[in-house]
């Protein structure tokens, strides 16, 4: 790493795992670039960075699941190549994915042994293998049936179940990749706690997350990395919320700011438009906390907010796409529970992921058929829509966005990023919605795409539709919106009118700094 800063070394003490230099590079994609990453014994060291920053191929470099095109990983001082996650875990590092690897219908025991059950004249000592679990759980200060289907348990026990299972193989080094994403506060607390006696015991841990209050309330180091390059390391006493905002963006720290003008969510501006939806102590446990919203007529609403910080996680259960454990939702005054898609559909609500290859397009499928297919949803399989209406649909909206496709049987797939966003656009908007959510709409398409994409956008709101608009790119959530909700660590933290904030603002009410 030779121009990402640095925090001091430990004194006396050398890396347990020290990775420089790293470059790993994909056909068309440069994933990685010089980048570096050092874990010390007895610590817990925190990996940040925004969507596409690199911290996923580092760790995948780490495990051996990729081999690097350059660099150096060093263990205890020795160069070390590992070419698979097996034999990563042979030497001593190993991984806690966000999801639990494990098999729920076996007992704890079977799942922390799994592959390296304890035998006797060839067979399963099952007595000892129990034994074993209960005394590697105890470790964590942990104490359960280890005879029960692992299932039965709370997903945070799962967790330390992994945990166990990995510290079973004789870690040195402990990854943690995105361990509390589906946790609740107390879970994460009964984490930290497993976390901090392994840090005493002298484990090296990297822990991996979006969430800043959890970052600093369990690191001693965070490294920074953006756009495949690590941006720096520092000690985490030393660095600010704002300061870790701005190097995970790209954005300067202007020292000399005043926030005097910013107002907060208690000071709502009247509005004359009606209320369309409103949504009420909505929340689901580990993806969001129970907020509430209002989104009006012709309003366009901008979410914004770090990766992880529950933007979509909103989206989802405002389209039933994942299902609320608490509170409601009103469209029109009327209260809704959306148990699927199909019914948020049937009230008006339409939704473009913003996954786009895997949760929108069909690829193989032509530009007629992506358009109309929620409709021809909506109206029921038994239900074809004419031949003739598809093609007048598709064409009509084909000429009114501008999708340059030489045929609309054209596959979807041979389009470029941005005529491909269009299409979905244009899928929801034969539906006639009354609320369309954008999520990312504009996310890898090119300027002139997405100056087309948000001005047709705002048009239609002027005509009256609601829109959700959830982008990462603060410049354009703050051209285009005419009210703001700021989301942080799973929470709703402030909501906006238009002009009473701006991009540097905006990363203070994301890094906790106005209130």
């Amino acid at each position: 790493m030779n121009q990402a800063e640095q925090a001091p070394s430990i004194s006396g003490i050398a890396p347990v795992l020290e990775l420089s230099g790293i470059d790993k590079e994909f056909p068309g994609v440069k994933a990685l670039s010089d980048a570096g990453l050092r874990l010390y014994p007895g610590e817990v060291h925190t990996l940040m960075g925004q969507n596409g920053a690199g911290k996923s191929t580092l760790i995948k470099v780490l495990t051996g699941v990729y081999t690097p095109d350059r660099g150096s990983i060093l263990l205890d001082g020795i160069a070390i190549e590992p070419a698979s996650t097996l034999e990563a875990q042979s030497l001593g590092i190993s991984t806690v994915y966000q999801e639990v690897n494990l098999c729920p219908n076996l007992s704890v025991a079977e799942n922390i042994f799994i592959g390296r059950y304890p035998k006797r004249r060839g067979v399963i000592a099952w007595g000892e293998m129990q034994q074993q679990a209960r005394l590697l759980l105890a470790q964590l200060n942990i104490e359960l049936d280890v005879t029960a289907a692992l299932g039965t348990f709370p997903l945070a026990i799962q967790q330390m179940v992994a945990i166990s299972r990995a510290l079973n193989i004789s870690a040195r080094v402990l990854i943690l990749d995105e361990p509390t994403s589906s946790l609740d506060e107390n879970e994460v607390q009964l984490l930290f706690g497993v976390l901090r006696r392994l840090r005493e015991q002298g484990m090296a841990i990297l822990f991996v997350t979006h969430f800043l209050e959890q970052t600093y309330a369990i690191s001693d180091r965070i490294t920074v990395m953006r756009n495949g390059v690590r941006e720096g390391e520092y000690l985490c006493r030393e660095l600010s919320r704002l300061e870790l905002v701005n190097k995970m963006v790209g954005v300067p720290v202007d020292a000399t700011l005043q926030v005097e003008n910013v107002v907060s969510v208690d000071a709502e501006k009247p509005t004359n438009k009606l209320p369309l939806l409103q949504a009420s102590g909505l929340g689901r446990k580990g993806a969001l906390l129970p907020l509430a919203l209002t989104i009006h007529e012709g309003e366009l609403l901008g979410l914004c907010g770090l990766l992880g910080s529950g933007r979509t996680e909103m989206a989802r259960l405002l389209f039933g796409a994942d299902k609320a454990d608490s509170g409601s939702i009103k469209i029109n005054h009327k209260e809704h529970r959306f148990s699927s898609p199909r019914e948020a559909i049937a009230e008006g609500i339409a939704f473009c992921s913003e996954d786009r290859k895997h949760e929108g397009a069909l690829l193989s499928l032509s530009v007629r058929e992506n358009i109309i297919l929620a409709l021809q949803a909506r109206a029921g399989m038994l239900r074809a829509l004419p031949f003739k209406q598809q093609a007048a649909l598709a064409n009509d909206y084909v000429k009114c966005l501008g999708i340059k496709t030489d045929s609309i049987e054209t596959p979807i797939g041979s389009l470029s990023g941005g005529n491909q966003q269009k299409v979905l656009l244009a899928r929801w908007l034969a539906t006639s919605p009354k609320l369309l959510i954008l999520d990312e709409p504009t996310r890898g398409i090119d300027v002139r795409a997405k100056l087309e994409i948000m001005d047709y956008v705002s048009e239609l709101c002027r005509k009256g539709l609601a829109i959700l608009f959830i982008s990462s790119e603060l410049p354009e959530v703050l051209r285009c919106s005419d009210r703001i909700v700021v989301m942080r660590d799973r929470k709703a933290c402030g909501e906006y009118q238009r002009g009473e904030l701006d991009e540097t603002t905006v990363l203070q009410v994301i890094a906790g700094e106005v209130a």
